[in-house]
């Protein structure tokens, strides 16, 4: 019963353009516990926001993160400048970011993908591990919105979905759709989830996205990935579009 209104809540969606996953590695330093890579966040938000902008009048950005960041002055808005000029959500994205870098120590060290949440370390766990991954959700919705795009962080934690043995049990999209239906771009993520079966487990990103893509059907899926394949002598960067039933997977390699 879930999924059929599920459905039908998607249904009313606006036609989906794209869902963008963002990979762990391509977004933080893989190998320095919790490090962002700032450097190719900018890059890859910058890139996001010239594929949302059809249709914009301006190419000017105005940063939507308001907030004091690092010790550093709060960007104070100019109320004039907010007229069509911010990156328009009318093109219907969704972006699903792995953790990289973040969660990843925290759930492996207590174990939660294995579910036990009377057991006290992987309760703790739970929270660490929810702890690490929003907060780089967080940091991910500011770069976004640095760039102008309205981005919104949605944890499938605080949405309601969970699993059983593992596999999606309950994954409401109705927030999602609402978010998008208003202009808003959500940004979700690999998360700490109830388990009806086991407690708890991990939810990767890839079934989130798997889930969004049968749900919403959108026109592309596009994965974000950084991987340097390096001979004795020499590195190269490839670019490989594969064809899929219902839409377009393009997997990015470089540094």
């Amino acid at each position: 019963m879930e999924s059929e209104l599920n459905r039908e809540e998607a249904a009313t969606v606006k036609p989906i353009r794209c869902i963008v996953k963002l990979g762990g590695a391509a977004i933080t330093c893989k190998n320095e516990l919790e490090k962002i890579n700032e450097e190719d966040l900018v890059t890859v938000c910058s890139q996001l926001r010239l594929a949302m902008m059809s249709g914009s009048l301006s190419d000017e950005v105005l940063s939507l993160d308001w907030s004091k960041r690092h010790g550093g002055s709060v960007t104070v808005p100019v109320v004039e400048d907010f007229t069509d000029q911010l990156v328009s959500g009318s093109n219907n994205f969704v972006v699903v970011h792995g953790a990289g870098s973040f969660g990843h120590f925290q759930a492996s060290k207590s174990g939660v993908h294995k579910g036990g949440l009377n057991q006290p370390l992987v309760k703790a766990g739970f929270v660490a591990t929810r702890i690490s991954v929003t907060s780089l959700n967080l940091e991910i919705v500011r770069a976004l919105a640095r760039e102008g795009i309205p981005s919104i962080g949605m944890s499938p934690f605080s949405c309601g979905w969970s699993t059983c043995k593992r596999k999606i049990d309950s994954a409401d999209v109705t927030m999602i759709t609402k978010a998008i239906n208003s202009g808003f771009v959500p940004v979700l993520h690999g998360d700490a989830v109830l388990d009806s079966s086991l407690d708890c487990t991990i939810l990767s990103g890839d079934v989130i996205i798997s889930h969004l893509a049968a749900q919403m059907k959108p026109e592309f899926v596009v994965f974000l990935v950084s991987i340097v394949y390096k001979t004795p002598s020499q590195s190269h960067n490839f670019f490989f579009p594969h064809c899929l039933t219902t839409y377009i997977v393009i997997f990015f390699f470089g540094h």
